[in-house]
């Protein structure tokens, strides 16, 4: 029989799960500013693997409008221009022999508002998550009680499970503010 305890734990993972993917969906997502975790998903063909470019060279953000990727080897700069432009993020990357540069473009407001959209989808799939991890949660400790478990014990483990709920919910509607405000801000 599973006590309590452990089904509101799981629960909890599962809730901790969707907040650090809607955390990581939301780096990825331009906001008319500099981030090098736009580069995460790109990976490089570096002699006959695929890694990741942060693997391959220094990459930073020198100011608020740029990321400069610095490649440790001389024979990377084709290659990881190649996976700038093949991926998609829609930067043209410049090259000067030393030092690759990626200006990131002011957004516009119809781009603001299609990246804002894109973000409350995140959200909502986020939520979906969250509220998912409570219903099998409810869905254990029901079962628990027909396996010998006190009502009462439920109860107050439903209860416990719809203040963990609260604050996750809560949590990504912050996130959500935070990242629209980032993306709104001109």
């Amino acid at each position: 029989m599973a006590d309590s305890k452990t089904i509101l734990d799981e629960a909890q993972e599962k809730m901790d799960m969707a907040i650090m993917h809607l955390d990581d969906a939301l780096a990825h997502i331009r906001a008319g500013k500099a981030d090098i975790r736009l580069l995460d998903g790109i990976r490089v063909d570096s002699y006959g693997t695929m890694v990741p470019i942060n693997n391959v060279a220094a990459v930073n953000t020198p100011d608020a409008r740029s990321i400069a990727i610095k490649p440790w080897d001389k024979n990377m700069f084709k290659a990881i221009e190649k996976a700038i432009i093949d991926s998609d993020l829609g930067i043209m990357p410049e090259n000067n022999g030393e030092i690759i540069r990626i200006g990131i473009p002011p957004l516009t407001e119809e781009r603001r508002k299609q990246l804002a959209k894109q973000c409350k989808a995140e959200c909502e799939t986020a939520k979906v998550s969250v509220r998912n991890a409570r219903r099998d949660a409810i869905d254990a400790l029901k079962k628990a009680v027909k396996d010998g478990m006190a009502e009462d014990e439920q109860k107050n483990s439903e209860a416990k499970l719809q203040k963990v709920h609260d604050k996750y919910i809560k949590q990504i509607e912050d996130l959500f503010a935070a990242k629209d405000k980032e993306i709104m801000t001109v």
